[in-house]
């Protein structure tokens, strides 16, 4: 594992040690590893919802919901998957 060293505010120091030493965490490393992991998940989910909404809004004009189908359709897709 590689290793990097960053310079943080005592207060943000602070901090990163108290939820530490909560027993969340093994230690500060474990923190930061844990915050950029959701950082990264949640960069990927706003990623793949922008791109959605330009699918959506490049995909035409809307049609109106057949509720009907879209359950039957959903329903194809978990029994499939």
């Amino acid at each position: 594992m590689a290793t990097i060293n960053v310079s943080l505010p005592d207060a943000v120091k602070a901090w990163a040690e108290r939820q530490a030493e909560s027993g969340r965490y093994g230690n500060v490393s474990d923190y930061i590893q844990e915050l950029i992991r959701k950082d990264r998940e949640r960069t990927e989910a706003v990623a793949a919802m922008q791109t959605a909404i330009t699918e959506g809004v490049a995909s035409g004009e809307p049609a109106p919901l057949d509720a009907a189908a879209f359950k039957r359709r959903m329903r194809r897709q978990r029994d499939i998957g």
